[in-house]
């Protein structure tokens, strides 16, 4: 009994430790977010982009002159959306003004509405000064923005990107050296590539097509800044749970502020279905196994990575509790048991609908 009572003790101070752990480590990474975030970025863009190099090389490309090539690719990609952006925001500035007299209307007819109910106007116009379009346009531009802005972080995530790109040549081989030493290791690393590329490039695919539907709807509608608001939807789309509330906001809000209640009405409808049926019914389907979170866990990771990195942290919140994941669970067997309860429930399906999961990412895998 003893000896059971000292193991428990054992392990319970193990968690305490390894929770005190953590939070040194999260307040450390706070600290250096502006290097771990963007080394971060560049390090799911180098996983992402793996294929595209192997594939040139199997062509007959050299190793160096097929990393060139991918280099060149993202820099460009990184270029044209950057430009994208600026111009977006630049022109949505220019029309500020002109709904600054359609703002003040709505501020005063909610107020009348809401004064019949018991509630002052003061108490209104503190809840407007909290959405004023400015602050909306800079929150929006601002969150867009964390991943692709300007300055140090440009400079380190492009050049991060070159580094790696270069590295990740020799990437299979030093994982072949290493398998025979670390093979749990080497297995969960190459697991977490495989489950961190499916569901950047699906996610970045399907947000492509919600964000050009998105913009399309908005430009036909009438809603100032359809693209500004296109590029928000596809950045969003990469946060789960809360970033479809995010993009939506602020189209429906300047909506409502440019043609009215019905507009607003029509951009939220418009928004469901798209969303609905791209993000909601067909993205779990084509994602199929390849993060295994649950809900909550999803959702704290977005309220932990964006406290710990800001903006950049939610967008990449699942690919870095994917990684923490890998090192901690996956790569030591005596922890894998908790896999379940992180939302890994297929060993819980019935047998044939395991045969049916294990079949489904098989073909993902071909």
């Amino acid at each position: 009994m003893a000896d059971r009572t000292d193991a428990a003790g054992a392990r319970g101070l193990r968690l305490v430790l390894g929770l005190a752990a953590a939070v040194v480590i999260a307040i450390g990474c706070a600290r250096f977010s502006s290097i771990i975030g963007p080394t971060a970025l560049a390090l799911v863009v180098t996983i992402c982009v793996q294929p595209a190099r192997v594939l040139l090389e199997r062509i007959g490309l050299g190793r160096g002159f097929a990393s060139a090539v991918v280099i060149v690719l993202v820099l460009l990609f990184a270029i044209g959306f950057s430009f994208a952006l600026v111009i977006s925001v630049a022109q949505f500035a220019t029309l500020l003004p002109q709904y600054s007299a359609q703002f003040t209307e709505l501020e005063h007819s909610v107020g009348d509405a809401l004064s019949a109910v018991g509630i002052g106007q003061q108490q209104v116009s503190a809840v407007f000064a909290e959405f004023d379009p400015t602050k909306i346009v800079a929150f929006a531009s601002g969150l867009v923005g964390s991943v692709f802005g300007f300055g140090f972080s440009t400079f380190l995530v492009l050049s991060l990107i070159v580094f790696m790109t270069l590295d990740a040549g020799w990437g299979r081989l030093i994982a072949a050296r290493l398998h025979p030493f670390r093979p749990v290791l080497v297995d969960a690393l190459f697991a977490y590539t495989v489950s961190v590329r499916r569901y950047m490039v699906v996610t970045a695919l399907l947000g492509a097509a919600v964000a050009l539907l998105d913009t399309l709807a908005l430009w036909l509608l009438g809603i100032p800044g359809a693209v500004l608001w296109g590029l928000l939807a596809f950045i969003t789309g990469f946060i789960p749970n809360i970033g479809y509330w995010i993009g939506i906001i602020p189209p429906v809000f300047l909506a409502l502020l440019a043609n009215g209640w019905q507009n607003a009405v029509a951009v939220i409808v418009i928004y469901a279905v798209i969303n609905g049926v791209i993000q909601s019914g067909l993205q779990p389907h084509v994602v199929g196994s390849a993060v295994s979170l649950n809900q909550t866990i999803a959702f704290l990771s977005v309220v932990v990575w964006s406290a710990v990195l800001g903006p950049l942290g939610a967008i990449l919140a699942l690919p870095l509790t994917l990684l923490v994941r890998a090192l901690l669970v996956d790569a030591n067997p005596e922890s894998r048991w908790i896999r379940p309860a992180l939302g890994d429930v297929e060993g819980l399906a019935p047998p044939k609908q395991r045969k049916q999961q294990r079949q489904q990412r098989k073909g993902m895998h071909a």
